[in-house]
């Protein structure tokens, strides 16, 4: 199964980094939000993924085109063949990542329908650029199978500005709002598991998925949460960026890996 990750924003409120380089290669110790995220979900088992590009995308191609150079033990071997490398593969991550070019400024609906021909007709996860959690995927994915709704999002409790969820006693959301000015339980923590046909509900690049698409879904009774009562944290400014740096050398709740 795919794993989508939406990373071409722009990153305006950490533009103390993003300045440089885009958001989802800001470092949370000494690798990148992205190489975090995709970690957590390699631990499960899920290593096939789809990263879409924006914001100096560039950046990310060079990453992964170096990515044994940034992460891997290599021996140089200058007397033979003139430049011959060996590269220790215990280090090596047992990756497939589709790096695709989703447009400068697509909002993250139509950043997920420009990949549609990668997805095809299966069931794919879903979830953004600057967020790390210890989120079951596992569980977050049995959840799924067994409510056979369109959308599964995992709903967690943090402050801040987030799209709040109303959420039954059988777990179905009632109401997907994007960011609301009043004080609520729920939110969007992303975590996505999404059904294909997901992509009928998304019209152009400018439809971002958190407004019209969820929303329609909600109101179809085919977006279910998936509560997660555990940690969760959003890299969203410079504030969070120096917490979770922090946390990375004190108690990093979302290293679920060796």
């Amino acid at each position: 199964m795919k794993v989508v990750i939406l990373a071409g924003g722009f990153g305006t409120r950490l533009s103390e980094e993003t300045n440089l380089k885009p958001k989802p290669m800001v470092e949370i110790g000494d690798k990148p939000i992205l190489w975090h995220i995709m970690k957590i979900y390699s631990h499960y088992g899920f290593n096939d993924f789809v990263i879409c590009l924006g914001f100096k995308g560039f950046y990310i191609k060079e990453y992964f085109a170096n990515y044994y150079l940034h992460n891997c033990n290599v021996t140089f071997d200058f007397l033979k063949n003139g430049n011959n490398m060996t590269i220790d593969h215990h280090n090596a991550e047992p990756w497939r990542v589709a790096l695709v070019d989703t447009g400068l400024n697509t909002m993250t609906g139509g950043r997920i329908k420009r990949i549609q021909e990668y997805i095809g007709d299966e069931t794919f996860m879903m979830t953004y650029g600057d967020g790390v959690s210890n989120v079951n995927i596992t569980k977050l994915m049995e959840f799924h199978k067994e409510h056979k709704k369109l959308v599964t999002v995992t709903a967690v409790k943090p402050s801040g500005r987030f799209g709040a969820l109303e959420i039954d006693s059988t777990n179905h959301v009632k109401k997907f709002k994007e960011k609301p000015k009043e004080a609520i339980s729920w939110m969007n923590g992303g975590f996505f598991v999404i059904e294909p046909q997901v992509f009928d509900y998304i019209q152009d690049d400018e439809m971002p998925f958190e407004l019209e698409p969820l929303e329609n879904i909600s109101r179809d009774n085919q977006l279910v949460a998936y509560k997660h009562d555990g940690f969760w944290r959003c890299m969203d400014t410079f504030m969070n960026k120096k917490e979770l740096n922090k946390l990375w050398v004190t108690h990093p709740e979302w290293k679920l890996w060796d």
